[in-house]
C-alpha cells in the first residue's frame, strides 16, 4: 500500500525495494507526527514538538562508517581516514537489508541537498521510523509539492535501525554500520536510531562530489549583513566552539548553522534546517534557538523531561550531553529565505582553547589560514569524557575530519584559492579559556567575543594596531573598543607569566606534531606559517 506524493516513474519498486507493508511517500509534518505517535516512536511535547530518544546510540558512530572500495574511487579517497568495505560485502548487506524491510512500513522523503539549484543533490531518504522522516525533512530542503512529480534521486539512503549487521558476514565492525557506495549512489545505515547519521551522510556525499566541480564544501555556519548578501561571513568550528551561537546574531541574517558550499556564485546552505545542541540552552543567552524547543514539529532528541508537564530539563545530561533539537530554518526570525549569500568577506575559524594560550582574536594571512584550517584545533576539558583529567587537544582537519572522504589538502587548497580570488579576511577566534588553563582560568567573556566579532565584521578592526604573536606569528590587535586591553594579550592575564610561556610552548609543539602529517603535501609558505 502506498500513500503520499511521488514521481510514478521513481517509486521504491523502480529501485528494487519491494514487499513493504506500507510505503509513505513525502508525508508532511502533521502526518509524520501522527504516524510516529501511532507507532509509539515518541511523545508529543509542549507546543507540538516531538520528543524522541535514540537508545544506546546518542551520537554518531564514526568507527562504524565505511566507504565501499571500488576502482572508480580508489585513488580519490583518503583511506587513512575512511575505512574501506569490500563491494561484495556491501552487496550482501544491501540484500539482507532489503529482505529485512519486507512486510514493514517505510517512510520516504524526497529532498534537495543545497540551496543553489545549479549545484543541489536530489536525495531520497528511506527510513523505518516516521520521526526520522520528520527529522530529515527539517534538515534538508523541501521541494514544492509539484516538484515531487518529476523527482529523480541522485543518491538514496536506506536507514533501518532495527537491522543488526553481522561483522563477519557484512565486513563491518559491529551490529552498527554506515556504508557509502559512490558507484551505486547508495548509503546503507543500520543498527543505530541516532538521526544525525542521516544528515552527516549527506554532508559526506557533498564533500566528495563538490570539489570536482570547484566548489568548496564547508563545515561552517554562515550569515550576512541585513539586506546585503555581499557582506557574508562564515564560521568554521568543531562542536562546542560557538559555531551555532555566534552565527545566530539577531543583527545579521542567518544563512545556515552547519553546512555550506562556496561556488563561483557565492555561498549556499546545504540544508533547510538546524540541528542545535540544547544542553544548558537558555532563553537569555540564545533566545531564538530556545524558542524552537516549543514550536510545532521541532524534533527534541534525547532530552529529559517532566513526565506530566513535558517541561524540558536543559541541565540533565543523564541521557547524553549531546541532547539536540532539529527544526526548519524559518523558525529562526532572521533566517534567510533563499539560503544564499555572497562570497565570504570574512572567514572566522573558531577554537575553544582550554590551555589558555590563544588570544581571543587574531588576523591570519592566507598561508596561516590554511595552516589553521588543516589543523582544525579545539580542546576537550576535564569531565567531558571518562579519563580526561586535564585539557586534551583535538585536531580535526578542515574542522570536520569525520566527513572528509578526500585528502585534507584538496579542501585546504580549494579554500586558499577562493580566499585569494575573492579577497576574504581570515580570523582565528578563541572562545575558550583565559587567565589560565581550564580549572584555573575563566571562560572567555561572551560579550568580549561578540564585540571583537562585530569589529571584525563591520571592518573597524582593520584600523586597529596589531602586534605579532610570538608563538604562532599571527597578528593580534592591541586595543579594541569595548574590550579590556589585557584580555587581548593572554600572557598578561596569567598570574605567572613563566607558566604561560611553558603552556604556550607545549601547545605550539602539539600543533607541530599534528601538522607533520601534512608537510609533504603543502607549499613552502604554509610550512613557514607552521613555524610562526
Amino acid at each position: 500500500m502506498e500513500t503520499g506524493r511521488v514521481n510514478p516513474r521513481n517509486t521504491l519498486e523502480h529501485q528494487g525495494i519491494s514487499g513493504a507493508a506500507h510505503v509513505h511517500y513525502n508525508l508532511v509534518e502533521n502526518a509524520l507526527i501522527n504516524e510516529a505517535l501511532r507507532r509509539g516512536e515518541g511523545k508529543l511535547g509542549r507546543g507540538g514538538t516531538f520528543l524522541a530518544t535514540t537508545g544506546k546510540h546518542t551520537g554518531r558512530s564514526p568507527k562504524d562508517k565505511f566507504v565501499v572500495r571500488t576502482p572508480a574511487v580508489e585513488g580519490s579517497i583518503w583511506w587513512e581516514n575512511n575505512k574501506p568495505m569490500d563491494p561484495a560485502r556491501f552487496d550482501v548487506l544491501h540484500a539482507d537489508m532489503l529482505a529485512h524491510v519486507q512486510g514493514r512500513d517505510l517512510f520516504v522523503q524526497d529532498l534537495f541537498a543545497g540551496a543553489d539549484p545549479a549545484q543541489r543533490l536530489d536525495v531520497r531518504v528511506v527510513t523505518e521510523l516516521a520521526w526520522h522522516g520528520l527529522f530529515i525533512r527539517h534538515l534538508l530542503r523541501r521541494p514544492a509539492r509539484e516538484e515531487l512529480d518529476t523527482f529523480a534521486p541522485d543518491f538514496t539512503i536506506l536507514n533501518c535501525p532495527s537491522f543488526q549487521a553481522e561483522p563477519e558476514r557484512h565486513g563491518c565492525r559491529s551490529e552498527t554500520v554506515i556504508a557509502l557506495n559512490f558507484d551505486k549512489k547508495l548509503i546503507l545505515i543500520a543498527g543505530t536510531a541516532y538521526a544525525g547519521e542521516n544528515k552527516k551522510s549527506v554532508f559526506t556525499l557533498l564533500n566528495y562530489l563538490l570539489p570536482e566541480r570547484g566548489i568548496m564544501p564547508m563545515h561552517c555556519s554562515a550569515n550576512h549583513a541585513p539586506g546585503n548578501p555581499v557582506d557574508t561571513a562564515v564560521f568554521f568550528g568543531l562542536s562546542g566552539t560557538g559555531k551555532t551561537t555566534l552565527s545566530a546574531d539577531p543583527a545579521r541574517t542567518l544563512i545556515g548553522d552547519d553546512e555550506h558550499g562556496w561556488s563561483d556564485r557565492g555561498t549556499f546552505n546545504f540544508e533547510g534546517g538546524c540541528y542545535a545542541k540544547t544542553i544548558s540552552l537558555s532563553p537569555e543567552a540564545e533566545p531564538e534557538i530556545f524558542a524552537t524547543t516549543q514550536m510545532f514539529g521541532t524534533v527534541v532528541e534525547n532530552m529529559v523531561h517532566d513526565p506530566e508537564t513535558f517541561e524540558l530539563d536543559f541541565e540533565d545530561s543523564s541521557l547524553t550531553a549531546n541532547m539536540r533539537c532539529a527544526y526548519p530554518l524559518d523558525y529562526i526570525p532572521n533566517a534567510s529565505d533563499s539560503g544564499l549569500g555572497g562570497h565570504p568577506k570574512n572567514i572566522i575559524m573558531l577554537t575553544c582553547d582550554a590551555f589558555g594560550v590563544l588570544p581571543p582574536i587574531a588576523r591570519l594571512s592566507p598561508a596561516q589560514a590554511m595552516y589553521h584550517f588543516l589543523s582544525g584545533f579545539t580542546a576537550k576539558v576535564a569531565g567531558t569524557e571518562r579519563g580526561v583529567t586535564e585539557p586534551e587537544p583535538t585536531f580535526s582537519t578542515c574542522f570536520g575530519a569525520p566527513f572528509m572522504p578526500r585528502r585534507p589538502e584538496v579542501y585546504g587548497n580549494l579554500l586558499r584559492q577562493k580566499i585569494a580570488k575573492h579577497g576574504a579576511t581570515c580570523w582565528l577566534v578563541n572562545t575558550g579559556w583565559t587567565g589560565g588553563a581550564y580549572g584555573a582560568g575563566r571562560r572567555m567573556p561572551i560579550r568580549a567575543t561578540r564585540a571583537l566579532l562585530t569589529a571584525a565584521l563591520d571592518g573597524s578592526l582593520h584600523g586597529a594596531q596589531f602586534r605579532k604573536d610570538p608563538n604562532f606569528g599571527f597578528d593580534v590587535p592591541v586595543s579594541v573598543s569595548g574590550v579590556e586591553d589585557r584580555l587581548l594579550d593572554p600572557r598578561r592575564t596569567w598570574a605567572d607569566a613563566g607558566a604561560y610561556d611553558r603552556q604556550a610552548a607545549k601547545l605550539v609543539q602539539m600543533f607541530a606534531d599534528n601538522f607533520a602529517q601534512y608537510v609533504p603535501y603543502i607549499d613552502e609558505d604554509v610550512k613557514a606559517a607552521a613555524i610562526g
